[in-house]
């Protein structure tokens, strides 16, 4: 694993040096002309961030402001909020209030479409690395189920079992196994099943034809220098993955689902994630008008920080790096205690007299993504800030914030049988006409 982060932050570094550039790097050879690095941005200080990796300097985590500048992605501003507002009638999303999902491409087209009686769908997904689910994990599909709500609108979600086969050490009767637990936590989040249509990708690629005709299609016209610029991959990658991303993007196109959408083409999709699968769909809204269909619109999360700080993303492999959805009361209070990153002083007095950092708290930060309520999240600011609140009485409001919400979730798992898997995992018509 680890000489895989590091080769892959290899080809990261290869790929901003060919952005600041415009040259291949070769080792020994300088820039043919130096002044373009010069005048560039310093490439050290960049937040590497790519679908498989997550890292930053920075205690408070990655620039955002930056990585939209970056991505060419457009800033979630008051206007558009505003906007969402006005077409579903509902309060926004504590997400879209707090800057959680912050960036977007086209959602602007979406909701002029919407707002001219034009319907959409959705399609977000989850990578089965292992058995159990972490809180992380649940963002994007609290935050999908909240647009299926209030926009009346149907859902795909997307397992991508043969990806976690491609690039894991895992057999694919494993990536399966993994993939189906996984769909049990999705399930659990409350989604409606005359609504949602979930897929593990080694079971639905093989029974769809307009699924594979679109991958077909994507494959042809994206090159190998593409893939190779686009996800670094190298001369020694498996075929697999060279191919994959075509898998990826086939969701965004609603002729993959001629069950749901009568055969339609042209329906548009909007694709709520984590800013780290942007790469996937650049590809996909490149390739998209040359095989004549709409290009998707995205809505972009930030990384949930794990519980030692924001300087990388969750680790499913390190039991510790979170809170994971089997975790029991105790296992959560532990870990808090334990493990979450403060930003507070190194002692009472000094605590009182300088007040903590809530930039870089990471019980501060979990609470923005899971405390509703708005005002009590900005009077803990004000107190942790002031130095009246310290440390430990914020992991104790996290605490008091996170096991409730697991157990809930936790029971409403245990409600989810193999009889209502099928019934989401089927491919049917959804209640929607197309």
């Amino acid at each position: 694993d680890e000489i895989d982060a590091a080769v892959r932050m290899l080809l990261s570094l290869k790929l901003s040096y060919k952005t600041a550039t415009g040259q291949d790097y070769q080792a020994g050879l300088p820039p043919r002309d130096l002044a373009s690095i010069n005048n560039g941005t310093k490439e050290e200080d960049e937040d590497l961030v790519d679908p498989w990796t997550v890292q930053t300097s920075n205690a408070k985590g990655v620039d955002y402001d930056k990585l939209i500048v970056r991505f060419g992605s457009s800033k979630i501003d008051t206007d558009l909020i505003n906007r969402i507002e006005r077409a579903t009638g509902q309060k926004p999303h504590r997400f879209l209030r707090r800057g959680i999902f912050f960036s977007h491409r086209d959602m602007d087209q979406v909701l002029h479409a919407y707002e001219n009686k034009k319907s959409f769908y959705l399609y977000t997904g989850r990578g089965p690395s292992s058995q159990a689910m972490h809180v992380g994990h649940l963002i994007p599909f609290i935050f999908t189920k909240w647009l299926q709500e209030v926009f009346d609108v149907p859902l795909v979600v997307q397992l991508t079992d043969d990806e976690k086969y491609l690039w894991k050490d895992l057999t694919t009767e494993k990536a399966y196994e993994y993939a189906i637990e996984n769909v049990k936590d999705i399930i659990a989040c409350g989604f409606d099943v005359n609504k949602t249509f979930i897929f593990s990708d080694l079971d639905y690629l093989g029974t769809s034809t307009g699924f594979y005709k679109n991958i077909v299609k994507v494959q042809k016209h994206v090159t190998f220098n593409q893939v190779k610029g686009i996800f670094g991959f190298t001369d020694s990658d498996c075929i697999g993955k060279i191919s994959f991303p075509a898998i990826q993007a086939a969701p965004s196109f609603s002729s993959s689902f001629p069950q749901i959408f009568n055969g339609k083409e042209n329906i548009q999709c909007l694709i709520p994630c984590a800013i780290d699968q942007d790469p996937y769909f650049r590809m996909t809204r490149d390739v998209a008008p040359r095989i004549g269909l709409p290009k998707p619109a995205l809505m972009h999360s930030v990384f949930f920080p794990a519980l030692q700080g924001a300087q990388t993303k969750m680790s499913a492999s390190d039991p510790n790096s979170s809170i994971f959805l089997t975790d029991s009361p105790k296992q959560i209070k532990t870990k808090i205690n334990k493990h979450a990153f403060s930003g507070g002083r190194d002692t009472i007095e000094e605590h009182r007299k300088y007040g903590g950092n809530c930039d870089v708290d990471v019980s501060f930060m979990y609470l923005t993504f899971f405390l509703e309520d708005d005002d009590k999240l900005e009077q803990l600011k004000q107190a942790y800030t002031s130095g009246e609140l310290l440390t430990g009485e914020l992991k104790k409001v996290l605490i008091e914030t996170l096991q409730p919400l697991v157990a809930a979730h936790q029971e409403r798992r245990k409600q989810v049988t193999d009889e209502v898997v099928k019934q989401f995992m089927t491919p049917r018509k959804l209640a929607f006409e197309f």
